[in-house]
Parts: structure tokens; sequence; C-alpha cells
């Protein structure tokens, strides 16, 4: 998959979407205005420097689908429209060697995979991307791993079980609720 990536460290909920754009409830429509201080001048206009500058307009099948981030990912405030910005740009993980625990939650509770890494295999992902931008990151998510495809290196990420099954099953927790509802009726009317 394609990455997009930033060295910058504490990388805070504000800066991920700023708390003027937080005016709905729905997750739709966030992703227009993450990192929107890092991608457009006071006037609107695009700032052409910006990492996310080369895939403005572009349909999510051409824009990155892994953001790659320096230590403390989603640390300040516990606004879980973060993670709504992330996925509704198109991003489905974020790699980082550390994360804040609310967003960790927010994310995988709303589809989006936090790949928390260990500092050296993440400076060989920076060294890499920033080597070749067009360099190829792979996750496994069943086999709870991450690749840098072009030299063949991986490292293992934690993920808990549930959500581990759930992101590979496509479930919310609501999701998966419902989907035992069979089990659940059936363990009741054994115990009649």
């Amino acid at each position: 998959m394609k990455a997009v990536f930033t060295r910058i460290e504490n990388i805070d909920t504000d800066q991920i979407i700023p708390a003027r754009f937080l005016k709905q409830t729905s997750r739709e429509g966030f992703g227009k205005a993450m990192f929107h201080d890092w991608r457009y001048n006071g006037d609107g206009t695009l700032k052409p420097d910006s990492i996310f500058a080369p895939y403005e307009g572009a349909s999510v099948e051409d824009k990155p689908r892994i953001l790659v981030a320096g230590r403390n990912f989603g640390c300040g405030s516990s606004r879980e429209h973060a993670a709504w910005a992330i996925a509704d740009y198109g991003f489905t993980a974020v790699v980082s060697s550390f994360f804040a625990d609310i967003f960790r939650n927010n994310a995988l509770n709303n589809m989006l995979l936090p790949v928390q890494v260990s500092g050296e295999f993440l400076e060989k992902i920076f060294t890499a991307l920033q080597q070749d931008p067009e360099t190829s990151i792979e996750i496994d998510l069943a086999a709870r791993r991450i690749i840098i495809v072009s030299t063949g290196e991986w490292e293992c990420f934690p993920i808990g079980e549930y959500k581990q099954n759930c992101l590979l099953n496509g479930q919310r927790d609501i999701d998966y609720l419902v989907s035992t509802k069979g089990l659940v009726e059936s363990f009741e009317k054994e115990r009649k």
C-alpha cells in the first residue's frame, strides 16, 4: 500500500481535526478537514509543501492508505473525530512508535488500524519512504506484521485478539454483538 509520512512527534487531535470543524455528529465528511491547518493557508489556498498536497483532489483509490508519523500520535483531547477524519480521508492504518491510549481505542472502534512499531523500525520506514516515496508498505493484520516491501524487513505489532478479529471481519463492536445473537438465544434456551 502507498504511504505518506511525517517525522513530527506529539501530533495531537487538534492538529488532526481542529476544534472549529467539530460541528456534526456523523462520521462522514471529516476527511475534508483532516490536518486542515497543515494543508491550507489562512485564506484557504493549498499549501504546496504539505505532505498531503500531491493528493488533493485525488480519488480515495489514488490516495495513500497508510499514514506514518512520529512518536506519541493522537495525544491531546479525546475527540473521536480525529479517527473519523483520518478514516474518512481514506487512510486504513496509522503507523507510529507510540499512540495515545484514547486515540488508539477510538481508531480501533472506527475501523482504523493503529500499528505500533519500535522506534528503530519506524526509522527504517521513514528512511525507505524518504529514499523512494513510492515504497510500498504491507500490513498483514492476520499475522500482526508490517513489512517494508522493497527491503523485505518486517516487524510484528501488538493488537488484541478481539479487535483483530473485528477488523478482519469488518465488524464494529455492535456488529459483533449482533453476530452472536444466535449463540445468546441458544444459551438462553438451554438455561430454561
